[in-house]
């Protein structure tokens, strides 16, 4: 069971710290526990509730009316604001409950009806990757836990992999052939992989090799297909050596090839590209590129 501090909650829910204090005071919304020492702290549980009570209250509910509901009246309008209100931070509190509470069933209401309204890719853009942005900080501060930052992972994964399996394959002389991979080491495969279903989506013939790829590995495949383009991102690995040792030795083993780079050891470490060699140093250049 884990153990939260009412910063923890703060950060998790966007409620601020005093305001918990006075839902405690005078609606009893919440039980936290004492340590010996009289130190408040609070278990999962209580967690669940604020972020439900915090969704609903920033949707125009008041806090006196949501003290009074029974915990099915609580989970019904959770999962009706969840599936009809489309502003960017109902989305986020209702995707960061389901990963609280490790709820599949929450999480594909949330996100298919996304894809219904908006399609696939601007589900992506607009609330799987702000999604991600918070997921980081979250992690970064030790408000969740790795079990459920994989769960997470896992369930987002799915929904791009369905989306490519979906999407026609592009065929012919003429359709761009592009690789993709990761470098050995290298393990954040979600903007790869969207990266793949963007590629295809725009007709152009994906190679996908996925993780932990060797510069020996990914000389087999380009001998076998000859791609227009080699694609990769460097996001983890190289942190501790300089990333354009490895840059010099990928444009040299290909210097026929266009190779597309991308990821915050890239453009941290500002890489001197040859000329074969297009830094992409955003999403958006990335789409301009595709689009282009």
């Amino acid at each position: 069971m884990a153990v939260y501090s009412i910063k923890d909650l703060e950060k998790l829910s966007g409620i601020k710290a005093h305001t918990i204090r006075i839902w405690e005071q005078r609606y009893s919304i919440l039980a936290p526990q004492r340590t010996k020492t009289n130190i408040r702290y609070y278990q999962d549980e209580d967690l669940r509730t604020l972020l439900n009570v915090a969704l609903l209250n920033k949707n125009g509910i008041k806090i006196s009316k949501i003290a009074k509901m029974k915990e099915e009246e609580l989970a019904e309008k959770i999962a009706a604001i969840s599936e009809i209100n489309f502003e960017d931070g109902t989305q986020l509190d209702a995707l960061t409950i389901s990963m609280i509470e490790m709820d599949e069933n929450k999480f594909d209401r949330i996100i298919n009806t996304n894809i219904d309204q908006i399609g696939f890719e601007r589900t992506m853009m607009e609330v799987i990757y702000p999604f991600l942005d918070k997921l980081s900080l979250l992690w970064l501060t030790g408000s969740i836990t790795p079990v459920q930052e994989n769960f997470i992972s896992y369930l987002i994964r799915q929904k791009i992999i369905s989306a490519i399996n979906v999407t026609p394959l592009s065929s012919g002389s003429e359709v761009e052939k592009i690789i993709l991979y990761l470098p050995e080491g290298e393990r954040q495969e979600l903007s790869l992989l969207f990266m793949h279903y963007l590629l295809k989506s725009r007709g152009r013939h994906v190679l996908y090799l996925g993780q932990d790829i060797s510069l020996s590995d990914l000389v087999d495949a380009n001998r076998i297909q000859k791609p227009s383009f080699i694609f990769t991102m460097i996001t983890e690995t190289f942190a501790k050596e300089p990333v354009q040792n490895y840059v010099d030795r990928l444009a040299e083993t290909f210097p026929d090839t266009k190779i597309l780079l991308s990821g915050y050891q890239v453009v941290a470490q500002q890489v001197e590209a040859p000329d074969h060699v297009i830094v992409l140093k955003s999403l958006d250049q990335m789409l301009q590129f595709i689009d282009q």
